[in-house]
């Protein structure tokens, strides 16, 4: 591939500094461009006090690094995973070396040229737009909060140009330690064009009016001195960043399993052990590692019996014979399976396999853990609509015949995909009429997670349907107020504070929660199971219809959480409770073992006189 690069990135009108920075590079030798390919990166930093113009330039820097470094015929979405991994790092541990106080972080979009692809890399609201045979096309998605109110259908087009969260990312480049980019690529043809801009250019500058320009001026730097020039006339609030690529040539190759037919494949892993290339029983092709758990890795493939991609989960060897993470796998799948619904994530059946794997639908999106990372809390109309629609998902898993209660509902088990829906995720230790009982070794079948747990589970209980209304309370909660509903040290003091109390009232925390909201909120909380909704479909109906609801004065009844023992006094107390059993089973020993004769006393003495000596 022979491309032409352009680039050029000002301050605006408005801004005192530039918190955008760019590079492209690509290399002077044709074989290395053959084998490597080209690059062009634009970051768009956020943070303010210059953190964000540090983080910027730091991720550009060490993404480029990165790709200089990588093996040629490195697969190139894989390389765009290392780019973006690499420039994620850089921030987040500098971010740490700081103590972690301030809020460094970027945008990224990114995109490798080889051979006749462009592989792309998109985090934030950046854009890329591919221009062909006089049609202009938006590559990317935004990551704003008001894009993805848009794709959920919480507000209208209208609303969204008038919103005052319009500059509010929902995912960037150095907030967490993990990183899950965008990575879509095409196909070129000799002539497209690629153009990458900030929010400061495409925020006031229609993709019309870039194409228009572009035609007009073809030496590629004129059309970005215009373009910047054109969003500074308009009164852009930002710094304004652009780069243009074009294709001069492309080289049309064949491929054998995803390279290029010239190189020289790379072969499939030996033994169990599953990478790029691995065929699974004849069907699933993996293409690529998603993530690694500490138990398992998660691997993108496509299905040979439907060409679908979907997602293959695989546990770690070690796991596969340990009976308590097995049966806990096993119930995922087989709740997975029966189980029909847009807000559930789809387990697709497999027979007959080789080795432990579920099989689902492939996904990209964020979960709302990670949305609520970076937004809150989130505006309240959108937190009940959301929680309406979890709630209309959980209706159906109890009114099935199997009543399945998913007992670990929590943000991170919410998936918000790219086109707007939500899933559902991970039924490992759900329970339902008639389905196999979880192992209970290594784990406590009422376990969930402590910010989510109702008082029942912290008990022990296996709970019921009210178990899972108390979660999605919980949620509500956080949601609605930037806090889970109660807060401590440690995971025991905050299981423990619902059972000694209630949470603060949420209006406390976030004025806008009508008391309305806040009824159905402290509803879903009670302590007692009996006090709560008797079924979440009661819930729902009140989240629909907000003006249905009775306001009966719970959160002038809230009792906090009485005074607890200092802070270690309940690590000491579970010491204790750890240290009885074996002090019981020493005296069991000591007192009851059978007496010893004194000729047998006699006789064992002299060994011990002989060591002695």
């Amino acid at each position: 591939m022979e491309i032409t690069l352009a680039q050029l990135t000002d301050t605006g009108p408005v801004r005192d500094h530039n918190e955008d920075f760019i590079d492209q590079w690509k290399p002077s030798d044709p074989d290395e461009m053959l084998e490597r390919g080209a690059v062009s990166i634009l970051c768009d930093g956020v943070g303010g006090h210059n953190h964000g113009e540090v983080a910027s330039r730091m991720a550009v820097e060490a993404a480029l690094k990165k790709f200089k470094d990588a093996k040629p015929n490195t697969p190139a979405r894989q390389l765009v995973q290392d780019m973006f991994d690499a420039a994620n790092l850089a921030i987040f541990d500098k971010r740490m070396a700081d103590g972690g106080h301030n809020k460094m972080a970027t945008t990224m979009s990114l995109s490798l040229f080889r051979n006749n692809e462009v592989t792309i890399g998109h985090i934030g609201d950046c854009r890329v737009y591919l221009i062909r045979n006089g049609q202009i096309k938006i590559l990317t998605d935004d990551h704003s909060y008001v894009g993805m109110q848009l794709k959920m259908g919480l507000i209208t087009e209208e609303e969204a140009m008038q919103s005052e969260m319009r500059n509010m990312i929902t995912r960037t480049v150095g907030q967490d330690m993990t990183i899950n980019p965008d990575r879509p690529f095409i196909t070129v043809n000799k002539g497209d064009l690629i153009v990458q801009c900030s929010d400061g250019l495409h925020g006031v500058v229609t993709k019309e009016e870039i194409l228009k320009e572009i035609e007009i001026y073809p030496k590629l730097e004129d059309a970005c001195s215009r373009l910047i020039a054109l969003a500074i006339k308009k009164g852009t609030p930002d710094n304004v960043s652009i780069q243009i690529i074009r294709i001069e040539s492309v080289v049309q190759v064949a491929y054998y399993k995803g390279q290029p037919y010239y190189v020289t494949p790379p072969e499939p892993p030996k033994g169990h052990e599953v990478g790029p290339g691995t065929v699974i029983d004849n069907r699933f092709t993996v293409t690529e590692l998603i993530a690694r758990s500490g138990m398992a890795s998660i691997f993108k493939a496509i299905d040979s019996t439907s060409n679908e991609i979907v997602a293959i989960k695989i546990p770690f060897m070690q796991y596969e014979s340990d009976p308590a993470f097995f049966g806990r796998f096993q119930r995922e799948e087989e709740i997975g399976k029966i189980m029909k619904h847009p807000n559930l994530l789809r387990i697709i059946p497999v027979e007959n396999k080789t080795r432990p794997y579920i099989v689902m639908e492939f996904l990209e999106g964020q979960t709302l853990g990670n949305l609520l990372k970076q937004i809150k809390p989130l505006p309240v109309n959108d937190a009940v609509k959301i929680a309406a629609r979890l709630a209309d998902a959980l209706d159906y898993m109890h009114r099935r015949r199997e009543n399945i209660i998913h007992r670990d509902m929590k943000p991170e088990n919410v998936m918000i995909c790219n086109d707007g829906s939500l899933r559902i995720m991970d039924f490992g230790i759900a329970k339902g009429s008639g389905l196999k009982k979880i192992t209970m070794a290594g784990f406590s079948p009422s376990m969930g997670t402590p910010d989510y747990m109702a008082p029942e589970q912290v008990k022990g209980q296996r709970g019921d349907e009210r178990t899972d209304i108390y979660s999605l309370g919980a949620m509500l909660y956080e949601m609605a107020t930037g806090h889970t509903p109660f807060e401590g040290s440690n995971a025991y003091s905050v299981m423990n504070a619902r059972l000694l109390g209630d949470p603060l009232a949420p209006s406390k925390l976030n004025p806008k929660i009508t008391p309305e909201i806040e009824e159905i909120i402290l509803h879903a909380l009670a302590r007692k199971p009996d006090d709560r909704y008797t079924c979440v479909a009661e819930m729902k109906e009140e989240l629909d219809h907000l003006e249905k609801v009775k306001v009966s004065g719970r959160a002038e009844r809230l009792q906090p959480p009485v005074q607890q023992q200092p802070e270690g006094g309940f690590n000491t107390m579970l010491l204790w409770m750890l240290l009885i059993p074996v002090a019981i089973i020493i005296l069991f020993f000591v007192f009851l073992r059978p007496p010893v004769q004194a000729g047998n006393l006699k006789n064992n003495d002299a060994p011990s006189q002989q060591l002695k000596k």
